[in-house]
């Protein structure tokens, strides 16, 4: 008689082994399953971090808009051939070893928020019909090309006596004109991979920021210049005028293109309105006399004088070629002082300005606070300057700028170098559109002092 053994009769390891055996088994059939089905195995960023292989089908981390150009941009630099359905844009792109050979307008799409709506993520081309006939619609949709259950791309349907389905009415499926579905059609094949994306899911310009007694700016930024760090922010990517915080780009611009020996003569047009009047028309100065009224009274006809040695128009292409050059890319000057409207830019622009004046151009901060070492040129022609920036004083500050106009209102900029967990940091304040630069920015500074 053959004696039955049961599996709780088996040592543990035993059955441990079997079932180990066994997903192994499961295992190999899955994956050789998955890679005769799919032509494509994509070693893309997924959904899950963890996950090296981009997986086919309905896909919510393509909701995410810096990850669909991710998945994109791979696919282009892998040149395949894809489809990429833009759902925003409402166009259709066929793309060839990578690069885009035809684009078709999208006519209609299923409706946001309905059973029917398109869904987002990465499928294929499932087959080719010519003449698809709908049972659910009890519509034909010709030139179909089913990539996700009951999702097609096709072209304008129509019901069985040949009269054309509503404008009014989509199932979910992606709607081309007739002609442009045939195109289409013709240029791919079954397996081909489509990247359906709505951009309605990237994140909009709406910001929250912590709610600090005493700072209502129109904007404002304060980060860790070394590790950028944002501590606190509002609207800190939108474009606003920012007064004389222009004149640290003039002192920028100036240092790297004029020797600042260099005596520079005071031209008539120079003479202009100002914080407090010094220039004379004819006077002779260096570069490095004129960077003290610029810096620390904001003169307005100090910065003329700097740009009119190499030509005011010149050195406004040069001040926005700077700007470009270190990553200010929301940021235009229109003239050396920061007088006019038109000089504008961004709380996020004067953090990366501020990071390279730190870490490039630290001696323009150390004019702006009076800390700068004058053992190679001397002491400064002026003898009676006033200093404006708010911080004068603070040992922890190394340097920044005021401005204030009726455009921008109050705006300033300011770099410390703060005591934190016992680690010394650098630290940058920006705001613009503010209606008390100085108590804003101290109560800005002192909040992100007593919450890190």
């Amino acid at each position: 008689m053959t004696k039955r053994i049961l599996t709780s009769q088996l040592p543990l390891y035993v059955v441990i082994l079997a079932f180990s055996v066994a997903l192994a088994i499961g295992a190999f059939f899955f994956v050789r399953f998955r890679t005769e089905i799919y032509n494509y195995t994509l070693n893309l960023p997924s959904a899950n971090p963890a996950d090296d292989v981009l997986q086919f089908g309905s896909w919510p981390a393509l909701a995410n808009g810096q990850f669909f150009e991710q998945v994109r941009e791979r696919m282009t630099e892998e040149k395949l051939d894809f489809i990429e359905a833009d759902l925003s844009e409402m166009k259709l792109r066929v793309y060839r070893k990578g690069e885009i050979a035809k684009e078709f307008p999208i006519l209609t799409k299923g409706r946001p928020g309905s059973w029917w709506e398109t869904p987002a993520g990465i499928y294929k081309v499932e087959g080719r019909i010519e003449n698809h006939f709908s049972a659910f619609a009890r519509v034909y949709l010709p030139w179909s090309l089913p990539f996700q259950g009951n999702f097609f791309i096709h072209g304008w349907p129509y019901y069985p006596d040949g009269a054309p389905v509503s404008t009014q009415y989509s199932g979910g499926c992606i709607r081309l004109s007739t002609d442009d579905a045939k195109a289409l059609f013709d240029m791919v094949d079954v397996g081909t991979p489509v990247l359906v994306f709505e951009r309605d899911f990237v994140r909009d310009g709406f910001s929250y920021a912590p709610r600090i007694e005493g700072v209502s700016a129109d904007g404002y930024l304060a980060a860790d210049i070394k590790n950028n760090f944002v501590f606190a922010e509002r609207k800190s990517n939108e474009i606003m005028p920012v007064a004389s915080l222009t004149k640290l780009m003039t002192a920028l611009v100036a240092v790297e293109y004029i020797n600042i020996e260099k005596e520079l003569t005071v031209p008539d047009g120079a003479i202009v309105k100002t914080s407090i009047p010094r220039l004379k028309t004819g006077e002779k100065l260096s570069l490095y006399n004129l960077l003290y009224p610029l810096l620390l009274e904001s003169s307005n006809e100090a910065a003329e004088t700097i740009a009119r040695t190499m030509g005011r128009d010149r050195f406004i292409r040069l001040m926005n070629q700077k700007a470009q050059a270190i990553g200010m890319t929301n940021t235009v000057f229109t003239d050396p002082s920061g007088s006019d409207a038109g000089n504008v830019s961004t709380a996020q622009d004067l953090f990366a300005f501020a990071k390279y004046l730190y870490y490039n151009r630290s001696f323009i901060l150390r004019f702006t606070s009076g800390t700068a070492d004058t053992r190679a040129y001397g002491a400064p022609l002026f003898t009676n300057l006033q200093n404006f920036n708010v911080f004068t004083g603070d040992p922890e500050f190394v340097g920044g700028k005021v401005g204030l106009s009726s455009s921008a209102k109050q705006t300033i900029l300011s770099v410390f170098e703060a005591e934190m967990d016992g680690e010394k940091r650098p630290l940058v304040v920006v705001l613009l559109g503010s209606e008390d630069n100085a108590s804003e920015a101290r109560a800005l500074y002192n909040w992100v002092k007593t919450n890190y």
